[in-house]
């Protein structure tokens, strides 16, 4: 198991705060622009060190977007920030015309995804968000695990040349990457070497496969796990060569089965190496109100749920 320590629980939208404070102070083309959630997306640092580099779009996603592509083409790298569900969804026109089509350097920023919203019901949460933003061209997707790996990517999106989606959440969870740790834009962390079966997650359930991958090692079962925290462009040659070491796959991932990470694996293992695959996702349902805790649990989106997989899926090879 690659060596780790719990340094404390911290969103993984602070990360993206600290990450674009760190990053502004380097590069003076970055500005940030904000649809009336400066509080939700952490904003504050910024805002607090560079004034005159934060525009409030107000509650007007789609003229943010347009106003974000107008800026990236006079030179400026705009970070865009908003709950997931209006990054995506309520602005996919604006995104495909005037940032993916015209391939401007915009970077959205893409809080509250997934089910851990909580709370605030189906309406603010989106579990299609990745699938969304993977089928437009020229889009990075990125998907961090926690606070530190959200900090890294954060700086890596404002170094990169094009547009990112840069998706992060509300929920306190572990942090359990290194504060140094370089983050590679479409590079895999392998955090296991294995034989039986190979695991891959992204975002929340990266910590959440790591507890079941300690308990199965535990049991005598041996799992090759990996961290997949850029969904575009996938690792193929990390995920192939894992595969044909192990013969399975489990995916494990706080999104829709339909159009996440798992359909861009099986699809990788189609082409060219097929291989059995089980999913720990949400099979086409909307959220619903609830604790993330609960919301989490009651989608099986749990270690639990990530070793039942793996059994499962060892017993097709």
């Amino acid at each position: 198991m690659k060596k780790y320590e719990v340094t404390g629980q911290k969103d993984t939208r602070s990360g993206f705060g600290d990450g674009l404070y760190e990053a502004a102070i380097k590069d003076g083309r970055i500005v940030g622009m904000c649809a009336d959630l400066i509080g939700s997306i952490k904003y504050e640092k910024f805002i607090e060190a560079f004034p005159e580099r934060f525009l409030q779009a107000g509650i007007a996603e789609a003229n943010m977007v347009s106003a974000a592509a107008g800026m990236a083409i006079a030179g400026k790298v705009p970070f865009i920030g908003t709950f997931a569900a209006f990054a995506s969804g309520r602005v996919y026109d604006q995104l495909r015309q005037s940032v993916a089509y015209s391939n401007t350097n915009v970077k959205i920023a893409a809080s509250h995804a997934g089910i851990t919203l909580g709370e605030d019901g189906a309406t603010h949460q989106i579990m299609e968000d990745l699938g969304l933003m993977k089928m437009l061209p020229n889009f990075v997707v990125i998907n961090p695990c926690d606070y530190n790996q959200t900090k890294a990517a954060t700086i890596a999106a404002a170094k990169y040349e094009g547009p990112v989606y840069l998706r992060f959440g509300r929920p306190v969870e572990p942090i359990f990457t290194a504060q140094d740790e370089v983050f590679e834009i479409g590079k895999a962390v392998q955090w296991n070497e294995g034989k039986d079966v190979t695991v891959i997650a992204t975002g929340h359930m990266l910590w959440r496969a790591i507890k079941a991958t300690e308990e199965l090692e535990a049991e005598g079962v041996s799992v090759d796990l990996i961290n997949i925290h850029t969904i575009k462009p996938l690792d193929g040659e990390a995920i192939l060569n894992s595969v044909r070491k192990t013969g399975c796959v489990v995916v494990a991932e706080e999104h829709l089965y339909n159009g996440g990470l798992g359909d861009s694996v099986a699809q990788l293992l189609a082409r060219n190496h097929p291989a059995p695959v089980e999913y720990v996702g949400v099979d086409d349902k909307f959220g619903q109100s609830g604790t993330p805790n609960d919301l989490m649990e009651h989608y099986g989106l749990t270690s639990a749920a990530v070793k039942e997989a793996v059994k499962r899926v060892i017993t097709r090879k």
